[in-house]
């Protein structure tokens, strides 16, 4: 029981500090955060001297250096409560630390994070279901980025709290729907708050949180390490904190890169100052990796100034889309690729001769992702160009009409941005946008929709009912069959959940065109955020309907039901088989 308060405490910790640093207070609610900030503190203390005294044992075996770094400056915050602060201390500045209020809450801070941690890693190890787990932990971070962005500091004006929660369930579900302009609305920390939303989400919550678990708790059950091994894509459990190093390291490297190419591309164009330059470059290449389609400027990439210029970034911003999109378990899977390559050129090199593969460089998902991929983008970018030629591209040169084709062909994939307004797309054009919504990106990656994996596999799958295929096959593999079910399964949740808030939704504002809001239902349904302008005009209950279908959208309505339901096993009695008639 001691240990749940702890964890419970951690939360509620950070919590009111949250509120101490960001929020104005009276008096009166100054000294009851002190209080209950107070109360936290000796809790924790408790526990840590409980957990010496009666379980050594187990505490000095299982407690890693950082869990010991934080315990002991907890117990040395309570030195000032033991010990009036003196007028002639023998060590001044030791004195100024043990009595500063900042030393108390950021050892408070790094205690809950840590102990948070711990928790999270106990969870895994007593076998929650971790379907319910990615859904209490993206519920967690959207609870948290609302309040972080209501915060004074984050905000130009006051923001109510239904448009703050809008805005952080769409940041950390990576949509990009927005019922305020967000250029106008949030100062650089607000920025930098919505960036961490965004890179949180994008990252994937429970890929961002098995990160700091296993950093600060360390590895601890079997359970646990094989449960983080699935979430990471690791072929073995000894590679988890590497896999997970890699992953964060190859995110944050592209990101840099993608700052720099779009600060080349833009730098002297918006008339903006250096540093508005490198925020803008910074948020951009962030929000176009992680397919959010936030903007920090208004109108976002469909801005003259950005539009009528050099028109190089919006291949960049299509580049980082791409690698977003593709999910991380391709990348893994390069990686591995990469280092069997390098091993076999230097056992050539050592005068080995060729080392010979003795298996498949590159698995069956990699292989189906890219094909469908490609395929898919070469078909949508060719579309797009002959549907809006005459349309909303007559604007532009040849040159240029072919990168708008390219980048847009990108934009309705997950990223929703917008480099012209899709308001005044046509009819066909608009259609084409919503399948596209439907299709995504690969599966575990930024992007939304059924995705590439799930497409590919119906698409196989009826390919070997027209052939009389009892096998549904693939560049020398058998799709196995529980793939199979979860596809047609997801392809069916996502026609129905589609049904159902696009008819919620009209319901709700039946003074709004209906096209424009069955486009903005797809938008949230599969996280693409892109909009035919009336999101801003929506009323309460259709923010919350939106909320909830960008939440499904990003944890995936199958895994909500598994976490809710449960796993159930078959019944030992076989039953015999027989047909439905289908035609």
């Amino acid at each position: 029981m001691l240990g749940i308060a702890t964890v419970v405490a951690s939360a509620v910790c950070l919590i009111c500090l949250l509120i101490h640093f960001g929020f104005d207070r009276s008096p009166q609610e100054t000294k009851t955060l002190a209080r209950i900030l107070r109360a936290i503190q000796i809790l924790f203390a408790t526990g840590i001297i409980f957990n010496l005294l009666f379980n050594f044992k187990e505490t000095v075996g299982q407690t890693k250096i950082i869990k010991w770094i934080t315990d002991a400056g907890i117990l040395i915050t309570l030195l000032p409560l033991a010990y009036p602060r003196p007028d002639r201390p023998w060590i001044p500045l030791l004195e100024q630390i043990l009595y500063n209020r900042a030393f108390l809450f950021s050892v408070l801070a790094a205690y809950s994070a840590v102990d948070l941690s711990y928790g999270v890693i106990k969870m895994i190890g007593k076998r929650t279901n971790p379907s319910l787990m990615l859904s209490v932990s993206f519920l967690f971070f959207i609870i948290i980025g609302s309040f972080l962005l209501m915060m004074p500091r984050c905000t130009v004006t006051p923001l109510n709290y239904i448009d703050s929660l809008f805005v952080a369930t769409s940041a950390v579900c990576i949509t990009g729907l927005t019922t305020i302009d967000i250029s106008q609305t949030f100062t650089p920390s607000g920025l930098i708050v919505l960036a961490l939303l965004i890179q949180i989400g994008g990252l994937g919550v429970m890929t961002f949180t098995s990160f700091f678990a296993l950093f600060f708790s360390g590895n601890t059950s079997i359970y646990s390490q094989l449960m983080v091994k699935d979430m990471i894509y690791s072929k073995t459990i000894n590679a988890l904190l590497p896999t997970l190093l890699y992953i964060l390291g190859f995110t944050l490297l592209i990101e840099l890169l993608g700052a720099v190419a779009i600060f080349l591309c833009v730098h002297g164009t918006l008339g903006m100052s250096l540093q508005d330059e490198i925020v803008f470059s910074a948020f951009h290449s962030l929000s176009a990796f992680c397919n959010a389609g936030f903007s920090n400027i208004e109108g976002g990439l469909s801005n003259p100034l950005l539009l009528h210029s050099n028109q190089s970034v919006y291949l960049v911003a299509s580049a980082l889309i791409f690698a977003g999109g593709i999910g991380f378990p391709l990348l893994v899977n390069f990686k591995s690729a990469l280092g069997r390559y390098m091993q076999r050129i230097w056992h050539w090199l050592r005068g080995k001769g060729v080392l010979h593969q003795a298996y498949h460089v590159y698995d069956l998902n990699t292989k189906v992702v890219l094909v469908t991929t490609l395929w898919i983008f070469g078909a949508s970018t060719v579309l797009f160009f002959l549907f809006e030629y005459d349309n909303s591209l007559a604007q532009f040169s040849f040159g240029d009409k072919i990168i708008q084709s390219v980048f847009n062909s990108f934009v309705p994939r997950s990223s929703g941005f917008s480099s012209v307004n899709p308001a005044g797309f046509l009819n066909i054009t608009l259609l084409m946008f919503v399948v596209l919504m439907w299709i995504g990106g690969a599966s575990q990656s930024t992007a939304g929709g059924i995705k590439v994996n799930t497409f590919a596999t119906m698409i196989l799958n009826l390919r070997a009912v027209v052939l009389g295929r009892d096998r549904i096959t693939a560049y020398g593999r058998t799709i196995s069959v529980p793939s199979l079910r979860r596809a047609h399964a997801v392809i069916g949740l996502s026609i129905v959940s589609f049904i159902f808030y696009a008819i919620a939704l009209v319901g709700l504002e039946p003074n709004l065109s209906t096209r424009a809001l069955l486009y903005e239902a797809a938008s949230a349904l599969f996280t693409v955020g892109s909009s035919l302008g009336v999101t801003p005009l929506l009323g309460t209950p259709a923010k919350l309907l939106l909320c909830t279908a960008m939440f499904l959208g990003r944890v995936g309505i199958i895994s909500l039901l598994v976490g809710i339901v449960g796993t159930h096993n078959d019944s030992p009695a076989k039953f015999p088989t027989d047909n439905i008639i289908i035609n």
